[in-house]
């Protein structure tokens, strides 16, 4: 095996890329980190250096890691602000960091793409001596893999710090259609679920679900705007811009369910996910106004009603959102890897995540019993 390292998504061919890519996630989809790069989302600039690890084999590309070195701590959802502190009170550097994700994205799935057949335990490891051979000779603190998928958490060295997360997810038990799935829940549970969506529609609002090949320049802008709005009532600037979306638009508009609310004259709300071979992805929502219940509508009804419709198994609606509990999304573990270089640091950090784990722990259980079902799941 054969190990290159590039700087750029545009230097490798985008079909041997995709080739190791399972269960089509559009996140490591060469098409999605290429338009991160393209449309200056990430740059050198902003404090993402792409730094892509790739492994041939007589030639043949069979495998690839996403790799970036980071400046700061933003747009990653699994947080190490306080471990950069302790670095800066000891009179160390935290910074610049490996991190092994996808930016702004805290979505499960491969952070180290393998083609069928091949170890993905020698690959991962192969990577990871390369990351830290190199780390050492240029005091690089640390690298950090986020959100892998439960099977590939499980292949990691096992001198890397495993941190677990909990996010909330929904499953299809094959039902039939969305009143099918509110039979599973309590009679109060449900009639609260249809109170909210009659909530909307006694508002005059109606909404629409498009693919990405449907949407129109004009319905673009219109989402950009509410996206960027959900950023600007915090202060802060969007992660990503409008030259992104209409790239995905264009080489991956298949992956693509844009969900528009109107009252009749103006669009009022959008939600944007983005679709995997058994698996919806919610990723953004934005609106001018709050109108009652529009969230919950546009943001997980939709996206539930076209799971069942297209017999996906899993809506994955990312971070946060202890409202997802009443509205069916059970708690599941999400994890992260860590390799620290300093090992005095590596100590503290391994004890500090025995302690946070039990907390996480017994807050899933706590998670579990408010769950809406007739019997728990």
């Amino acid at each position: 095996m054969v190990i290159k390292q590039i700087n750029s998504m545009s230097d490798v061919n985008a079909d041997c890329w995709n080739k190791l890519v399972q269960n089509n996630d559009p996140f490591v989809r060469h098409e999605f980190l290429l338009a991160l790069e393209q449309s200056q989302s990430i740059s050198d600039e902003k404090g993402w250096q792409s730094r892509h690890l790739l492994v041939f084999e007589q030639q043949e590309l069979i495998a690839a890691m996403p790799l970036y070195l980071k400046h700061h701590s933003r747009g990653e959802y699994v947080f190490d602000q306080q471990w950069a502190d302790a670095y800066y009170q000891s009179g160390m550097e935290y910074y610049p960091k490996w991190l092994n994700a996808i930016p702004f994205t805290p979505c499960q799935g491969q952070r180290i793409l393998v083609k069928t057949g091949v170890d993905v335990a020698v690959v991962m490891q192969l990577c990871i001596d390369t990351i830290k051979l190199y780390s050492a000779q240029h005091n690089i603190s640390s690298l950090h893999c986020l959100f892998p998928d439960a099977a590939q958490i499980k292949e990691l060295p096992i001198d890397m710090l495993t941190r677990v997360g909990v996010q909330f997810q929904w499953f299809n038990k094959n039902y039939r259609d969305f009143d099918d799935y509110l039979q599973s829940f309590t009679s109060r549970q449900r009639k609260n679920i249809n109170k909210e969506r009659l909530k909307v529609t006694k508002q005059g609002i109606t909404l629409q679900r498009f693919s990405g090949i449907e949407v129109t320049e004009q319905q673009w802008q219109v989402f950009f705007q509410f996206y960027e709005m959900t950023y600007l009532k915090r202060g802060q600037s969007a992660y990503l811009n409008i030259d992104f979306f209409k790239q995905l638009a264009q080489s991956m508009p298949e992956q693509i369910l844009l969900v528009l609310a109107n009252n009749g004259q103006v669009y009022v709300g959008a939600a944007l996910s983005f679709i995997g071979s058994d698996t919806l992805y919610g990723r953004y929502w934005g609106c001018y106004e709050e109108y009652h219940s529009l969230h919950f509508e546009a943001c997980y009804y939709q996206g539930l009603e076209y799971c069942i419709e297209s017999n996906k198994q899993r809506f994955d609606s990312g971070a946060q959102g202890e409202h997802k509990i009443s509205r069916g999304f059970e708690p599941v573990n999400t994890y992260s890897a860590h390799w620290i270089l300093n090992p005095e640091f590596k100590k503290l950090i391994a004890d500090f995540l025995q302690r946070e784990q039990e907390i996480i722990q017994q807050y899933k259980q706590a998670c579990l019993k408010q769950l809406p079902f007739k019997v728990h799941v």
